[in-house]
């Protein structure tokens, strides 16, 4: 009898465990990837996240921080395929233009290196001051000539 008590005690603890564990998975599941939703700043501005299909590519781009104070702008970027060897050097391929005309170089890419199906990083690029309203980052040859993905810098 005492074996019996001890063994349901033990299959209860068990089966409470079991059920924890998989709601916590489902919620980690149901939350989207973060390349994928906005990302927000320590002053409270979101950027909205831009994401181009084409050509079996797909690239994924988050502002991680454009505000005018900074002293550097961010980009999580993601790229994913299934076909093209993505074995590009970030820093070379992308540029950064303002609404003026003017481009700003990448400084830094933070992030997986040249090669295979999926990589995710960071580039970073120095920012301008005073401020442009809005910028253009610009990705070359990754599977099309060309990927622009724009954003405001100041709100009017």
């Amino acid at each position: 009898m005492k074996n019996t008590i001890i063994t349901i005690v033990a299959i209860a603890i068990l089966a409470i465990g079991f059920v924890l564990l998989y709601q916590n998975r489902s919620t980690v599941r149901e939350t989207p990837a973060t390349s994928e939703t906005i990302r927000q700043t320590s002053n409270s501005q979101q950027w909205e996240t831009k994401t181009e299909e084409e050509a079996s590519v797909t690239v994924v781009v988050t502002p991680l921080d454009l505000s005018p104070q900074s002293a550097e702008w961010k980009f999580d970027i993601g790229l994913n395929t299934h076909s093209v060897e993505l074995d590009q050097d970030m820093t070379a391929i992308t540029v950064l233009t303002d609404n003026q005309g003017k481009e700003y170089k990448p400084v830094r890419w933070d992030g997986a290196p040249p090669g295979g199906h999926h990589r995710e990083g960071v580039l970073t690029f120095i920012s301008d001051k005073p401020a442009p309203r809005s910028v253009t980052l610009k990705i070359q040859n990754v599977g099309v000539p060309e990927r622009n993905f724009t954003w405001p810098v100041q709100y009017k």
